[in-house]
């Protein structure tokens, strides 16, 4: 009776070990990377809200830029203005960081479960918020409408195609059919 349990528990031991093979265990460790990295932004934006609120009012300002006259419209210059796009950048980046930490629970949560479904939607949630974020709002609107891309001194396009490339990188793992299946 003995042998036959200890060979029962050494079963189970070594069943969690062969879950770190697996695509759901990336699947959690590439969330909870994502999710570290969205909450010391959004942090980093609360405490030190001065640096990058330069960022924002310059972007939206388009003084760094080269200055054409076709383009020049674009520009927000009201401070008023630029200081609710920055408090709504550091909603959304805390938000998203808070769906993709939920997130990142629910995969360790599944990882004993054999369970995914429900880590799969809020890790595809908040990872598509931040495709939104920094593609969307940084790539495409501060880039190209407000032509960051201009700018030698405020622009953020390194970063947001990095953070682009890593969102969608990890959406990419969380939905690989071998995430769905605990035995695959």
């Amino acid at each position: 009776m003995r042998d036959g349990g200890a060979r029962s528990k050494g079963a189970r031991s070594g069943a969690r070990w062969r879950i770190l093979g697996t695509a759901p265990f990336a699947a959690t460790a590439l969330t909870g990377t994502v999710a570290v990295y969205m909450a010391l932004v959004a942090f980093g934006n609360i405490t030190d809200f001065g640096t990058n609120q330069q960022f924002v009012r310059h972007v939206l300002a388009m003084d760094t830029t080269f200055k054409d006259p076709d383009l020049m419209w674009r520009a927000v210059e009201s401070p008023a203005l630029q200081d609710a796009a920055y408090v709504a950048i550091i909603v959304w980046e805390t938000v998203a960081a808070a769906v993709l930490l939920l997130a990142t629970v629910l995969w360790c949560a599944g990882l004993r479960r054999g369970a995914y479904g429900r880590a799969r939607a809020a890790s595809t949630a908040g990872l598509v918020m931040v495709l939104l974020l920094f593609g969307l709002g940084f790539m495409a609107i501060g880039g190209e409408w407000f032509a960051m891309w201009q700018s030698s001194d405020w622009n953020g396009l390194d970063a947001a195609a990095r953070n682009v490339a890593l969102a969608a990188f990890t959406l990419l793992v969380v939905h690989l059919p071998a995430a769905a299946r605990p035995d695959a």
